[in-house]
């Protein structure tokens, strides 16, 4: 698929040249260009000043295999070898720290409890959670699950690792070049970005997240139908002389509410899935308020103070599975978006497929042998509904 020598540097114009060109540098398009980079030369386009701004920075991600659908889960499973073994970019330092998760349910929600994906959980009772959670107000809880294998990741140093990666195997990256423009000229790509410059390439990966669909609008290619959905966080002080920071992150069962130990402080978030437009998201005081009232009806934790509130945008797919592989209209167009909140957990194991597919190499045996298939990610899925 994208076999063809191809020469780089820069044009007489002042235009550069590259094989692939990759736009976006959050988590996606840093561990995709990182994992291309060995073969091809890669530039990043970033219309911010710095990577990651919208969505990797804002993340409070977990390494939580029972996470997500059946390919989320897939392919987080495929990551575990990565993020359990760094790579030397991470500089000695560990991306995992075990944290274990706790899953509860009230009256109302307890046959929740028995869905597939916890099955692999051990079966507590409440008062077992609330030894693990001594805040926990034990009289709403009729059952639990826990998983010792959740761990924290160290998003910051994950995605530092591979902006280095990327860096060391020659790619480049180039800050506050929004893409405003492309056409198609013989076999590549001519791509005009908001800055002035110009940039040509045989193959371009769409990893813009939230404006993934937007950016593939640019390019000819059918938008998939992604959904931002903005996710409201909070960090706030914990009684004085509580001990909080081995709690497991915990979770309700039907997703309404969250809370980890984070820096001596607990983060907190309603879990909320508000459909917004692409854009530098912002906390709503309503959803700030909806996060502090489910805290203090599960936990009895009284809210003083509120240190810091952020929100973040969790871009899906319609199916709210990742999409990944060359577009089925648009030649030289190959989308890497829809990771939704599973974006740094699955990163590893997403950008080998993603690396494998564009170079139209087979699935790596590690993905297949977790029931990664190609057919579950690729864009066709959605062209073939939009043709009906």
């Amino acid at each position: 698929m994208c076999a063809r020598a191809f020469s780089t540097g820069k044009l007489g114009d002042g235009v550069v040249k590259a094989r692939i060109v990759v736009i976006g540098s959050g988590i996606a398009g840093a561990s995709i260009a990182a994992a291309v980079a060995p073969y091809a030369d890669v530039t990043l386009l970033e219309s911010e000043n710095a990577a990651g701004y919208h969505t990797t920075g804002r993340s409070a991600a977990m390494y939580l295999p029972s996470y997500g659908n059946d390919v989320v889960r897939a392919l987080t499973r495929a990551s575990a070898s990565f993020l359990h073994s760094p790579p030397p970019e991470a500089e000695g330092h560990d991306l995992l720290r075990r944290r274990g998760l706790l899953t509860v349910a009230d009256a109302a929600h307890e046959a929740a409890l028995d869905a597939p994906a916890y099955s692999g959980h051990r079966w507590l009772s409440a008062e077992m959670a609330a030894m693990l959670v001594p805040a926990l107000r034990r009289e709403l809880i009729v059952g639990a699950r826990y998983d010792p294998e959740a761990a924290d990741i160290d998003v910051d140093l994950l995605h530092q690792s591979y902006l280095r990666m990327a860096r060391t195997r020659g790619a480049r990256i180039l800050f506050d070049c929004r893409v405003i423009g492309a056409e198609r000229v013989a076999d590549l790509w001519r791509i005009a970005c908001s800055d002035g410059s110009g940039i040509e390439a045989e193959w371009v990966v769409n990893a813009a997240g939230a404006w993934g669909d937007q950016v593939a609008g640019l390019f000819g290619a059918h938008p998939v139908g992604l959904k931002p959905l903005r996710r409201t966080m909070l960090l706030v002080d914990p009684p004085e002389g509580m001990a909080t920071a081995e709690w497991p992150f915990v979770m309700t069962v039907q997703e309404s509410l969250y809370f980890r130990p984070e820096a001596g402080k607990l983060l907190i978030s309603p879990a909320d899935e508000t459909e917004d437009a692409p854009s530098d998201a912002q906390p709503e005081e309503l959803d700030v308020a909806i996060g502090i009232d489910r805290f203090e009806t599960l936990v009895d934790i009284p809210v003083r103070r509120i240190s810091h509130s952020w929100a973040g945008l969790r871009t899906f797919a319609p199916d709210r599975a990742p999409v990944i592989g060359a577009d089925p209209v648009s030649p030289g167009f190959f989308w890497f978006v829809g990771q939704g909140g599973y974006g740094i957990q699955m990163a590893p194991a997403a950008a080998a497929l993603g690396a494998a597919l564009l170079f139209d190499l087979p699935i790596p045996g590690h993905l297949v042998a977790e029931g990664v298939e190609a057919r579950a990610v690729g864009p066709a899925r959605f062209h073939a509904q939009a043709v009906l």
